[in-house]
């Protein structure tokens, strides 16, 4: 899978790509906005073990946004099963350096297009910590809605928080 956007293409992770991950990754504001295990500090063996990774997945559902030639974020599906089979989970992180510029919103929307094409989903959903409001701004441009505040459901850095879910549904 390759999409070719207008800010940015999202591909496949690929041997290569370590130096660029690591380099981007290992930020401290991008880690406080993303899951605990989303390694910090993030050094090169874990971009080379998360390159192995999803090299691995069948079916493939973590991409790399690539921007000028280099990976700079990522994204990708979390496919629910049993009950859940239906939906999926989306999740995105972006460089610092390359924030405020459309990049997410339009990778989001087209992960977003492209899980309803591939997969059999009625519904993908985010998360999104409280204290990060330009990631509720990315799903409410990219045509999520607010659905939920879970109060007090989640941890990050030693403080419990609000986790707003997001949703869309397929049309």
């Amino acid at each position: 899978m390759k999409l070719e956007l207008k800010t940015c293409v999202i591909r496949p992770w690929q041997a290569g790509d370590e130096e660029s991950l690591a380099r981007h990754a290992n930020n401290y504001n991008v880690w406080r906005n993303v899951r605990d295990r989303f390694p910090y500090p993030y050094r090169i063996d874990d971009a080379r073990e998360w390159i192995r990774l999803a090299g691995e997945e069948n079916p493939q559902v973590n991409f790399a946004i690539v921007v000028g030639g280099e990976a700079v974020g990522g994204i990708g599906l979390v496919l629910k099963d049993d009950i859940y089979r239906c939906a999926a989970e989306i999740g995105y992180w972006l460089s610092e350096e390359f924030w405020g510029q459309g990049i997410v919103t339009e990778a989001v929307c087209a992960i977003t297009r492209w899980g309803f094409e591939n997969f059999d989903l009625s519904r993908i959903y985010a998360g999104v910590l409280e204290w990060n409001p330009a990631s509720m701004r990315v799903l409410e441009k990219a045509g999520y809605q607010f659905e939920a505040r879970l109060r007090k459901a989640i941890v990050k850095e030693g403080q419990v928080m609000d986790e707003l879910i997001y949703a869309i549904i397929r049309e």
